[in-house]
C-alpha cells in the first residue's frame, strides 16, 4: 500500500450572489422573506423507554442476585461474556462494517456476527447505518446521538426519543450497498429476530443452568439483563463519555476525545479523538500501541489470513497532524506503518465488493 496525499480543501470561486438586475434584487428582498426553521421537538418512543427501564431495572436486580444466591461461576460467566461477545462489536460491526478498515474472509465474518448478535445491539446492518452517519455528520442535528444535547442524550436518551428530520434524512441518503452486498449481514438482517432470542436470550442463560445447574431464575436475570445491560451501557460510553471528558491530541475542533476508561471497559474503543480523524484505520488508536484488544483480536486473524487489506496511518501522517490541529497532548512517536489513504474527516462508505 502506498501512502496517499492529504487531502486539502481547494478554494472555490462563488459567483456575487447579489445581481445588478433590478428585478432580481427585488425577488431577493426583505418582501419576501424565508420562512423560519420549525423547531424540532422529539417525542418519547414509550415502547423504548419501556424497554430500557426494564433491561436497567433487571441489570440491577441481577447485580443483587449476583451478590446474594448465585453461584460464582455464573457471575463470571456473565463478565466472559460480556468481553467475549465484546469483539463483534468492536472489530465486527465497527471496524469491518461500519468503516471498512479491513477485509475479513466468511469464516471471520460468521465468528463476528455470532458474537455481534449475542450482544443484542440491533442487526449489523442498522448499527452501522447510524454510525456512519454519525462519522459523516457528527455534532450536527443529523448525528443520530448529537452530544450537543447532552451527556443523558447521547448516552441513551437518543434510543427512547423519536430522532431529528435530519437523521432520518441522512440515514436515506447513506450508500449501504457494501453490506447489502455481504450475504452473512443480509442473512443476520433478515432473521434477527429469531437469532436475538436465540443467541442473546436462550444461549447465555441455558448454558449456567445446563453445566453447573444454576437456577434458571438466577441465570436469566444475570446473563440476560445484567449482561446485556453492561454490554449496552459500554457502548453508550463511546457515544457519551468519550466525546466529553478527555485530551484531544490530534484535533482539538472537534468533540471526541481520548479516555483511557472507556478504552479498558470496551476493548479499545475509547481512543475517540484518534478514530475522528482516521476512522478508517483498524487500530482506531495511535500506532495501536495503546490498551487495545480489539487490535490483536483483528492482528491474530491476519496472521492466519482470514482478515486481510488492513488500513493504517503512517507515523508522519499522525505527527502532522497532531502538530496541525492537535491540543498539545503527547503521543506516541514510532511506527513502520503506512496507508493507502492520508486523512479522512468522514467516512466514505466503499462501492459494493464481492465476498469470498
Amino acid at each position: 500500500m502506498t501512502e496517499g496525499k492529504e487531502n486539502v480543501p481547494q478554494e472555490a470561486t462563488v459567483a456575487n450572489p447579489i445581481s445588478t438586475d433590478p428585478l432580481c434584487r427585488l425577488e431577493t428582498s426583505s418582501t419576501f422573506p424565508e420562512k423560519p426553521k420549525e423547531k424540532f421537538i422529539p417525542h418519547i418512543r414509550w415502547p423504548d423507554l419501556i424497554a430500557q427501564v426494564y433491561i436497567h431495572v433487571g441489570l440491577l436486580y441481577g447485580v443483587y442476585l449476583m451478590l446474594t444466591s448465585a453461584k460464582l461461576a455464573t457471575s463470571l460467566f456473565a463478565i466472559a461474556t460480556i468481553y467475549t461477545s465484546g469483539f463483534g462489536i468492536t472489530a465486527g460491526v465497527h471496524r469491518l462494517w461500519s468503516h471498512r478498515a479491513y477485509k475479513a474472509k466468511w469464516p471471520l465474518r460468521l465468528i463476528l456476527v455470532f458474537l455481534f448478535t449475542i450482544t443484542g445491539q440491533k442487526h449489523v446492518y442498522a448499527w452501522a447505518l447510524d454510525h456512519r452517519v454519525h462519522h459523516k455528520y457528527s455534532e450536527t442535528d443529523a448525528d443520530p446521538h448529537d452530544a450537543r444535547r447532552g451527556f443523558l442524550f447521547s448516552h441513551v436518551g437518543w434510543l427512547v426519543l423519536t430522532p431529528h428530520p435530519d437523521v432520518v434524512a441522512k440515514r436515506a441518503a447513506v450508500d449501504m450497498s457494501d453490506l447489502e452486498a455481504d450475504p452473512i449481514v443480509m442473512w443476520q438482517k433478515r432473521l434477527y429476530p429469531i437469532l436475538f432470542f436465540l443467541l442473546t436470550i436462550c444461549l447465555p442463560v441455558s448454558i449456567p443452568v445446563y453445566f453447573w445447574n444454576e437456577t434458571l431464575w438466577n441465570s436469566y436475570w444475570i446473563n440476560f439483563n445484567t449482561r446485556f445491560g453492561t454490554t449496552l451501557n459500554i457502548a453508550f460510553c463511546v457515544n457519551s463519555i468519550a466525546h466529553m471528558w478527555g485530551q484531544k491530541p490530534f484535533d482539538r475542533y472537534i468533540s471526541p476525545v481520548e479516555n483511557a476508561s472507556v478504552s479498558i471497559a470496551a476493548l479499545g474503543e475509547g481512543w475517540h479523538n484518534y478514530h475522528h480523524v482516521f476512522p478508517w484505520d483498524y487500530r482506531t488508536s495511535e500506532l495501536g500501541s495503546k490498551f487495545n484488544p480489539s487490535t490483536v483480536f483483528i492482528d491474530f486473524f491476519a496472521k492466519i489470513g482470514w482478515a486481510y487489506d488492513l488500513k493504517y496511518a503512517s507515523n508522519k501522517m499522525i505527527e502532522n497532524r497532531a502538530r496541525k490541529t492537535g491540543d498539545g497532548s503527547e503521543i506516541l512517536s514510532s511506527s513502520v506503518n503506512c496507508t493507502d489513504k492520508d486523512d479522512a474527516d468522514d467516512l466514505q462508505p466503499p462501492k459494493a465488493e464481492k465476498f469470498e
